[in-house]
């Protein structure tokens, strides 16, 4: 049996969210070829100055796919706590990538791309954020539209703040 939580205020599901994004480690991508063709696959991630950085070989798929267009959907957490993210990926060569960024990933993850050439970046920026656990919270699932959260950073505490981008 089921047991149905009390629906939580934008706020609540808000500082859900971005403690996921700080805490957890792994998050499945989704793109597609520009055949359609899908692809999903299980990255590690850290969340970094308002966006997602992950790491994959430049030949995988899921770098491929993005090249062309960008789009990318990235899921969080079990079906019945999910954060959806919908946005932009670049790729972006280790070379390239920002020392503080890099560090940041090296350090949450223990591991560090910038001394394997056949890796590269994938920095995602959210353009649509929602989260929901049942379907008492489908209608106010959405936290940010069109790279805007909806929920003014105002009536989060300090250090909530701290994790969303300027």
């Amino acid at each position: 049996m089921t047991t149905t939580h009390p629906p939580r205020s934008p706020e609540q599901r808000l500082r859900d969210t971005l403690d996921r994004l700080s805490d957890e480690v792994d998050a499945w991508v989704a793109t597609a070829s520009p055949d359609g063709t899908p692809c999903l696959v299980p990255l590690s991630f850290v969340w970094h100055g308002g966006t997602l950085l992950m790491a994959t070989r430049r030949t995988n798929p899921t770098a491929v796919n993005v090249t062309p267009t960008g789009m990318i959907r990235v899921t969080l957490g079990p079906t019945r706590d999910v954060v959806l993210i919908e946005g932009e990926a670049e790729i972006i060569e280790g070379t390239d990538l920002p020392t503080a960024s890099g560090d940041a990933f090296a350090a949450k993850l223990t591991w560090d791309p910038r001394k394997n050439s056949p890796w590269v970046y994938l920095r995602i920026t959210p353009h649509t954020v929602r989260a929901w656990r049942e379907v008492n919270e489908l209608a106010d699932r959405d936290l940010m539209r069109a790279g805007t959260w909806l929920v003014p950073p105002s009536s989060l505490s300090i250090a909530d703040r701290s994790s969303l981008p300027s």
